[in-house]
């Protein structure tokens, strides 16, 4: 389904708290119409997808992309991959690897556990900029998502 006119919700799972609030300022920034929530770690975001599931509310649906980041205490990125990947309701969610990590190991790692994307956070708050345009326009314009 085409987003269109509805919320296109986004979850955001990582730790460091500077980079939730310079991707949710490049978001804002961007002028993307969606929703971005946020988690800490990998059991807030396994307990936060399980409640959405589980409540069935409307006005409250699943994500429509998951952004995690691989390195997290409780449970790290790949554990939370492993574990949407293989859970029926909520494997059609895209997951977009979004971490500091440029290691060939990761990035296989990455998509045999079933990442969509795997994307290295930038150095700089312009490259941010750039790769959120990139992300919105691809994930909410472009392709097609439940």
């Amino acid at each position: 389904m085409k987003q269109g006119d509805l919320v296109f919700q986004i979850l955001m799972v990582d730790d460091d708290e500077d980079d939730r609030f310079l991707t949710q300022t490049a978001f804002e920034e961007s002028d993307l119409k969606c929703k971005l929530d946020f988690v800490k770690d990998g059991t807030e975001a396994i307990d936060h997808l399980t409640a959405i599931f589980e409540t069935n509310d409307d006005r409250n649906p699943l994500p429509n992309l998951i952004l995690l980041d691989l390195n997290m205490p409780k449970k790290n990125g790949w554990q939370v991959l492993a574990e949407v990947k293989n859970s029926e309701s909520l494997r059609h969610i895209p997951v977009l690897v979004f971490t500091t990590s440029k290691s060939p190991e990761h990035v296989k790692r990455s998509y045999d556990l079933g990442a969509n994307s795997f994307i290295t956070k930038p150095s700089t708050y312009s490259g941010l900029l750039d790769i959120v345009r990139v992300i919105g326009k691809y994930w909410k314009d472009v392709a097609t998502v439940i």
